[in-house]
């Protein structure tokens, strides 16, 4: 029998059923009488494990029964179950041999945070970014058809993650080739923030009917009976007659056999219904409506800042971690707000991280200027561009980990057409818990090389705000880069002006080493380089670099290190080299970064430990280099 402590060590909670559930064979097991049982004490086992690790919490109490229910009907890991977005299965987890693990998720050496191959057999793929699991399923059921009784391949898309235009290029795929698929949609009408868009409404209205919530009722009538003539029965009644109410239904027009909406949180109707279509050939997509936060009130209540927390109190839902530290995505709020009063051609865009990236208060005070696209990094992108071509100013508020996604419209759209818009990058180099799939570890290097862009990488919380107005400006494109989290609001006490493309030398050593330090990682320099009595230089900008500043202290130094929270290949550092070596200065260069390999989850101090990116491995690296050269 599981016991799990709570945070004062005090109770103790026992699981009759889940105890026994070592994986998914163990479900099947049950009667389907305990299933409504064991997802109660799923959800409890859930909202007390997370209350205690922190993690993703709302979009995970939504997905217990819809989780129970996939396992029990289907043959997993043999079927090739995906969730999409990643952070709605920790339910998955627990059922799936993991939930003694899971006081162990998203910090160092334990469990990720989304499904990982190479953490489970039951884990069919790897995600963490949304809209790819039908992609990822499609291709599954395209290599398995060959096969005698292939495995089934099932997709499970939810939280908007069918905002994102991979999923509908992948639904217009599967539904040409006859794909055998199953789509579940997963409709929360959440992502991270509420959802917005087209698709959106239009499930709305579909499942806001009265006549179509009079046929859901009949539909779970026909679907729950065991005929032999039941796809029959469903195309030419419950089918035909959804066909009138929503003339053009988008699922079936791209070639889907389209089920529901059926109720995500009836336990016993999902097993029926996900039992009878199971093995019906062809895509085929079911509808679930399902309550994000399902079972905490104030997850409820407040889904949005309840999507991801930090350890928090089990009776009041507050967090336990208390931080009263201001953050770079704090100084993006206020300057974008500051500004946007002064200059109504300020626009904001976000693809679905209107908190994350700060934009709330934007969103109140500017709400015709206030762009919420969805989970669409591509649209968000080339949509801002379209904004600049007619005299207005974009602000594209980012992850750099999202960003990637929209690499060709970066270069296709913005920059080879030189236009006016800044880019707010946040979560750039180590994020964190959210390991290798959320870190802003190659931002540096793959808009480094793009023409037309400037890309600055703040040290400080007031040279962050400098740089924004600096930045926003100039007419052009533009990059500001900032990691999650504090920083030191100011490194020192000279008020130096930011000018673009120049750098400033924060102390002078005597020894003929120069430390050419980026951004975030300045700050863990400051008391190495005056310990070591070496010069540090905060180079402000990654591109253009002061070429000038280089120059001249190649004059006093016989060796530079540079230090960035990117990775090495193509990175800041990479720039310092190709400018000393094009230009034949004299000057041995060594570069400090994140090696060639994906970074492990735990904390972002965890993690710079781990890649020798924390002040005491940054100082042992260059004694240690020093040594060597010496």
């Amino acid at each position: 029998m599981i016991d799990l402590y709570s945070m004062n060590n005090k109770k103790k909670r026992q699981y009759n059923i889940l105890c026994d559930i070592n994986d998914s064979s163990d479900v099947r097991a049950l009667d389907k009488n305990q299933l409504s049982e064991l997802s109660d004490e799923v959800r409890e086992f859930l909202i007390e494990s997370v209350s205690q690790t922190g993690g993703h919490f709302g979009s995970n109490l939504g997905v217990v029964e819809l989780s129970v229910a996939l396992h029990y009907v289907f043959d997993t890991p043999r079927d090739r179950l995906v969730w999409d977005v990643g952070h709605q299965a920790y339910p998955h987890k627990i059922l799936t041999g993991r939930k003694d693990e899971m006081c162990t998720i998203r910090q160092k050496d334990g469990l990720s945070p989304f499904p990982k191959r190479t953490e489970s057999e039951f884990d069919a793929f790897s995600v963490g970014h949304s809209a790819t699991s039908i992609s990822a399923v499609v291709g599954f059921a395209e290599a398995l058809k060959g096969q005698k009784n292939p495995p089934r391949t099932i997709a499970v898309i939810g939280d908007g993650a069918l905002t994102g235009g991979m999923a509908f290029e992948a639904l217009n795929h599967a539904g040409d080739i006859k794909s055998n698929v199953l789509v579940i949609l997963n409709d929360n009408e959440m992502s991270i923030s509420p959802n917005v868009g087209a698709m959106h409404k239009y499930l709305t209205r579909l499942i806001s009917s009265k006549k179509f919530q009079h046929l859901r009722k009949s539909s779970k009538d026909i679907l729950s009976k065991r005929a032999p003539t039941v796809h029959e029965v469903a195309r030419r009644a419950e089918l035909g007659a959804k066909g009138m109410i929503a003339p053009g239904n988008l699922f079936e027009e791209l070639g889907f056999a389209y089920y529901g909406p059926v109720d995500g949180h009836d336990v016993e109707t999902l097993t029926q219904v996900l039992d009878n279509i199971k093995d019906l050939k062809g895509p085929k997509l079911l509808h679930v409506i399902t309550q994000k936060g399902r079972g905490f009130e104030k997850a409820k209540k407040d889904a949005t800042s309840l999507h991801a927390v930090s350890p928090f109190c089990l009776k009041t839902g507050k967090s336990n971690k208390k931080s009263s530290t201001k953050s770079y995505t704090d100084v993006f709020a206020q300057w974008i707000n500051k500004k946007a009063k002064k200059d109504k051609k300020l626009h904001a865009v976000t693809p679905a991280m209107c908190e994350g990236s700060g934009l709330k208060e934007f969103r109140e005070n500017f709400s015709d200027r206030y762009h919420d696209v969805g989970i669409a990094e591509q649209h968000a992108v080339t949509f801002a561009a379209g904004l600049a071509c007619e005299d207005k100013k974009p602000v594209v508020a980012i992850y750099s980990t999202f960003l990637q996604r929209a690499y060709d419209q970066f270069i296709h759209d913005v920059a080879l057409q030189n236009l006016d818009i800044m880019f707010a990058v946040d979560r750039a180099g180590i994020v964190g818990p959210d390991g290798a799939t959320h870190a802003g570890s190659f931002d540096i290097s793959f808009l480094r090389c793009v023409p037309n862009v400037i890309i600055a990488a703040p040290a400080d919380l007031q040279e962050s705000a400098k740089m924004l107005d600096v930045l926003y400006e100039h007419e052009g494109v533009t990059v500001v880069r900032y990691p999650r989290g504090g920083g030191a609001d100011k490194l020192t006490k000279n008020d130096t002006a930011v000018k673009i493309g120049k750098g400033v030398i924060l102390n002078k050593g005597k020894k003929k080493v120069a430390i050419i330090a980026f951004g975030a990682m300045v700050e863990k320099c400051v008391d190495i380089a005056k310990e070591l009595d070496v010069t540090l230089v905060n180079m402000r900008f990654v591109k253009p670099l002061d070429e000038k500043l280089i120059k001249e202290l190649a004059k006093t130094h016989s060796s530079f290190i540079t230090v960035e929270d990117n990775v090495v290949a193509g990175g800041a550092g990479s720039a310092v080299g190709e400018y000393v070596l094009n230009e034949g200065i004299d000057v041995k260069v060594k570069m400090l970064g994140l090696p060639d390999k994906f970074t492990i989850h735990g904390s972002r101090d965890e993690v710079l430990e781990d890649v020798d990116l924390s002040e005491s491995g940054i100082k042992q690296s260059i004694k240690k280099w020093l040594s060597e050269t010496n």
